[in-house]
């Protein structure tokens, strides 16, 4: 894609950039992070279980592998599948508070890297940093906001002869109290879904910003994802732009005309069809209403952040739902595959079709995407097009519950 935005007629071989990728980028970085992991107390060993003795006499099992290089691989290619079935909350695969930062780091570091390498080779640096400042933007700000929402007590301690405190259920303890609501907000940002908080016993509010994470997916996404994502926000905040002056939307010196518009409404549906769509048959029917153990808001943000986990890739969950059925996994299934690769599919196709254009000279009607105000027109776009899509959502559920508790 960013070859084809540069102008590029050579878009590259597959294979020749799927062993770049690979064998100089990820195999080194998780060696790396293998290595420290290893330092910081991650088992590192094919010899399987170990057997122990207890001071009682009893026999105690203890599972190992090789965690350190299982942990240092799924970080970084944001996937987020355990090791163990606490994930990132387990000793072993999170052993002490640097390993804590270090898996955290590595959850932003490639999609990071993304945005400055599609300005590398757009050869449009500037531009690079008015994307990546408006996603840093966004994250923080939900960093921050997840930590306010979250120092607040649980509601489950109300009335009750208890020191009001911050919500400590559900949190890894081990790396103070706003470690749960940090990594909540990273591995949603990305499509990691790696977790060392259960994200069920999050508050309300601070619940609804992991699904608006998964929401927006903008936020760095997963490797790619992320600026793929944000490419779409960008077209359709050139088109407002170009509708504003009255003149023809250009992006890169290209004109942006029906053909790419269309595209880009059909991969800025999908997600928010996918959401939207399942959550409204499985609340309506059995399929979903069978599986709910908390009824009301709750229950139903449960439902939605099954379908938004699913359709942004991201793979956590809120635990409280019994989703291990056949139609849940079939469900999700499919919305994993059509989610993933429509979004990718559409921006490609609206990539190719602006390098075959004829490049436009840039005059002084020309909106200039490398600006601080382009940065505000394509934050203002993110934030307007995903509450339009998703408040509905959030006012049923996060919303309903945090008055409904009165906090």
């Amino acid at each position: 894609m960013s070859r084809a935005l540069a102008g590029r007629q050579a878009m590259g071989n597959f294979y020749q950039d799927l062993w770049r990728a690979t064998g100089l980028i990820l195999l080194p970085l998780s060696f790396i992070v293998a290595l420290i992991m290893v330092l910081c107390g991650s088992p590192m060993t094919f010899e399987g279980s170990a057997v122990a003795h207890t001071l009682e006499g009893a026999t105690q099992t203890i599972a190992r592998g090789p965690v350190a290089a299982f942990v240092a691989i799924k970080q970084l290619g944001t996937n987020g599948g355990g090791f163990f079935g606490p994930n990132s909350t387990h000793p072993y695969e999170n052993p002490t508070f640097l390993s804590n930062v270090l898996e955290n780091i590595c959850i932003l570091l490639i999609p990071m890297a993304t945005v400055w390498m599609f300005g590398r080779i757009t050869n449009r640096l500037r531009h690079a940093a008015v994307v990546f400042v408006v996603m840093l933007s966004l994250y923080l700000a939900f960093v921050l906001l997840a930590g306010l929402f979250e120092s607040e007590p649980t509601a489950a301690l109300a009335g009750l002869p208890v020191k009001s405190e911050m919500n400590l259920e559900g949190k890894e303890l081990r790396f103070g109290r706003q470690a749960g609501s940090l990594w909540a907000v990273s591995t949603t940002a990305t499509s990691n879904g790696s977790v060392d908080a259960m994200h069920d016993s999050l508050n309300p509010l601070t619940g609804l910003l992991p699904l608006a994470g998964m929401w927006l997916n903008v936020i760095f996404g997963g490797v790619g994802v992320g600026l793929i994502n944000m490419f779409i926000f960008i077209v359709i905040a050139v088109f407002i732009a170009g509708l504003m002056v009255g003149r023809t939307p250009e992006y890169l010196t290209r004109k942006v005309e029906a053909k790419e518009m269309k595209l880009a409404v059909l991969a800025l549906l999908v997600h928010p069809l996918f959401i939207l769509g399942g959550t409204a048959v499985f609340a309506a029917t059995s399929l979903g209403q069978q599986t709910i153990h908390n009824p009301g808001s709750h229950g139903l943000t449960e439902i939605v952040y099954e379908f938004s986990s699913a359709s942004a890739n991201n793979g956590s969950g809120f635990e409280g739902l019994g989703d291990n059925t056949v139609p849940w996994n079939v469900v999700t299934g499919w919305i994993m595959i059509f989610a993933r690769f429509i979004p990718i599919i559409a921006p490609l196709i609206i990539a190719g079709s602006l390098a075959q254009k004829r490049s436009t000279p840039e005059s002084v009607g020309t909106l200039h995407v490398n600006t601080p105000l382009f940065g505000a027109i394509l934050l203002g776009t993110v934030l307007i097009v995903g509450a339009l899509l998703f408040l509905p959502l959030a006012v049923l559920g996060p919303i309903a519950e945090q008055l409904a508790i009165g906090m």
